[in-house]
């Protein structure tokens, strides 16, 4: 049967999306959390997608936030010394794969300025050069730095790290423009099966996992109903990255597996030395049945 008013199917719909969030939560919530709830029950109206509300959930959850949320903590920086040999720094680059580095001198709490690792190519085409030329100015920032100041300050200054300082001046951290988007795009591509403020397992599309490092081991082992535990029995760890660390003997790096208690654990993601996500699924039977 041919429909009545075919006009209507070819009209479209010339409403911005922020038209129809406006019109959609209208009365305005009174509250971050039924702001939150209105953009969830947005996307079950096809008002917007999946990705969108996660991103404005995003969005809303990091007004919250400060620099000492999300820093990497001061003992997992990758420092340069000022003193170290062109040959050390360029092994530090290529193992860590980052693109800026705090530099000290002397103790690692006197930070110096910031190398970008594309500089040291001018070491290779003038090794006269001196490191200091090199360096960029370090950029400070209290530990109750909002985020969304932070933000604008980096992308205004075109400074994309910036040391985290704590009330005493000491050194507590260094946070990135990208630690601070992560906050926003990070998760989009998950689909979230398990409770959302569970916060560290999170199901993926293709049916496999993926774990924060900084996830308690006893929270792992619920998750996937097994027994965890380090090769010695006089071990303890209350994290699963540092427990796979010492498994490994060594600092994971992304790429790398290792099978533990029936789970294959695919490091995805590292930052300061340690593991930020694994992504896990059922070890293959032939690595289950030798771990």
């Amino acid at each position: 049967m041919s429909d009545p008013h075919p006009a209507r199917l070819e009209k479209e719909d010339k409403r911005t999306f922020l038209q129809k969030v406006a019109e959609f939560i209208h009365p305005a919530p009174e509250s971050k959390e039924e702001l939150i709830g209105v953009i969830a029950s947005a996307e079950d109206h096809d008002v917007i997608g999946a990705e969108s509300r996660l991103m404005l959930e995003g969005v809303i959850r990091m007004s919250d936030m400060t620099a000492g949320d999300v820093m990497v903590a001061a003992p997992r920086m990758d420092l340069v010394d000022i003193d170290a040999p062109p040959d050390a720094l360029m092994h530090l680059v290529i193992d860590t794969a980052h693109s800026r580095f705090p530099v000290f001198s002397g103790e690692r709490e006197n930070i110096i300025g910031i190398l970008l690792a594309k500089d040291l190519l001018k070491l290779q085409r003038a090794p006269e050069l001196n490191i200091r030329a090199l360096l960029r100015p370090a950029v400070f920032v209290p530990e109750s730095k909002g985020l969304n100041d932070l933000l604008r300050e980096f992308r205004g200054n075109r400074n994309h790290l910036a040391i985290v300082i704590d009330e005493f001046g000491r050194v507590a951290g260094l946070i990135t423009i990208e630690d601070v988007l992560e906050q926003i795009v990070g998760e989009i591509e998950d689909e979230f099966d398990i409770a959302e403020n569970a916060g560290d397992i999170y199901a993926l599309a293709d049916r496999t996992y993926r774990v924060s490092g900084d996830t308690p081991v006893e929270r792992v082992a619920e998750a996937f109903d097994v027994a965890i535990a380090p090769t010695d029995p006089d071990d303890e760890f209350d994290t699963i990255g540092g427990l796979i660390a010492h498994e490994m003997g060594h600092v994971p790096k992304r790429g790398e597996r290792h099978v533990l208690a029936g789970l294959q654990f695919l490091v995805m993601h590292t930052k300061g030395g340690a593991v930020r996500w694994f992504k896990v699924s059922p070890a293959p039977a032939d690595t289950a049945a030798s771990a």
